[in-house]
């Protein structure tokens, strides 16, 4: 079908019922009612009616919306039709953990490789990708049309890892490099500061 502009804020939200509606689909259900939808995902059935409303009429009154077809749906929408092939750069702690995650994998993302400036280095007994040197990476980028990409490097070296993926192609980053990254306006970056979520719970506990 054709792409659809959806607003940011709405991605996220269908990420959520995506998966509310994959969980529903194993369990052999057929159909949904908009409000029983909305509650497994947390939000209200007005604004799940809202965000439905992007990819056109669904459901029957009285008898719910089709969960194979809301899935197929989100799924072509959202690119996730075949799998998507990422990297991550920087094979630290933290990289390595999230190479051992099996969950972008369930999510429609294949991790193809790792980069590390120093992969010669990595204990690779537990990751489940190759790690190479990063003097490879934009070849291999072109290579395998690689649009999305990991960050887990140090700070400082965050926006030239950032440059460099722009450069070769990759158009979304999901930044866990604890710095601000600047790049084009038709580059999305989401970023994952672990110190300042927890910030944040701080604050909610000692109010």
């Amino acid at each position: 079908m054709d792409k659809v502009e959806i607003p940011r804020k709405a991605i996220y939200r269908i990420s959520i019922y995506s998966r509310c509606l994959r969980r529903l689909s194993e369990k052999g259900i057929e159909t949904v009612s908009s409000s029983a939808l909305a509650s497994a995902a947390g939000v209200k059935p007005a604004q799940l009616r809202k965000d439905l409303g992007y990819f056109g009429q669904f459901g029957t009154r009285g008898l719910g919306y089709p969960v194979e077809v809301l899935l197929k749906t989100f799924r072509e929408v959202l690119g996730r039709a075949t799998l998507q092939p990422v990297i991550l750069v920087g094979a630290g702690n933290l990289g390595r953990a999230l190479l051992r995650y099996e969950g972008f994998l369930k999510e429609g993302f294949e991790v193809l490789g790792a980069f590390d400036k120093n992969a010669e280095l990595i204990d690779t007994k537990r990751v489940p990708v190759p790690v190479y040197p990063d003097s490879v990476m934009v070849e291999f980028i072109e290579k395998h049309h690689v649009r999305m990409a990991i960050i887990c490097v140090p700070a400082e070296f965050g926006q030239g890892v950032a440059n460099t993926l722009v450069e070769a192609g990759v158009q979304g980053i999901l930044n866990f490099s604890p710095t601000i990254l600047h790049v084009p306006e038709n580059v999305v970056v989401t970023r994952v500061d672990l110190a300042m979520e927890l910030e944040n719970l701080s604050f909610f506990i000692d109010q």
